[in-house]
């Protein structure tokens, strides 16, 4: 099992959602967050003061998947968020050692 974290653009959420439902994938959490990467923040003027904004407003999806998976949803992912702009994000993969279900004590790629 595998854990894909995005980390996209929020107006990228909802098509994100329906190409993920499209392959298969159901279960997911959704994250609101902040961020300071590459794009270093932006400059807003408010009554004519200029602020610093230094944080990104992302969203984190958050999935649990088989192995045999994990090529299909990264590259959904990948065209999905694409945007070909500095902040379009970024995936991250690890392992999973094991997952329970909690209502049935269910166990590994049963639980998902």
């Amino acid at each position: 099992m595998k854990k894909i974290e995005a980390i996209i653009r929020p107006a990228k959420l909802d098509i994100l959602i329906d190409r993920l439902e499209d392959i298969g994938i159901s279960g997911m959490n959704i994250f609101e967050v902040r961020g300071y990467g590459s794009q270093k923040g932006h400059e807003e003027m408010y009554r004519g003061v200029t602020y610093r904004i230094r944080l990104r407003e992302k969203i984190r999806v958050e999935l649990v998947i088989n192995d045999d998976l994990v090529d299909k949803v990264v590259k959904t992912i990948v065209e999905t968020a694409k945007t070909g702009s500095v902040g379009d994000g970024k995936i991250f993969i690890t392992a999973i050692e094991d997952a329970v279900r909690i209502r049935t004590g269910e166990k590994g790629e049963k639980a998902l």
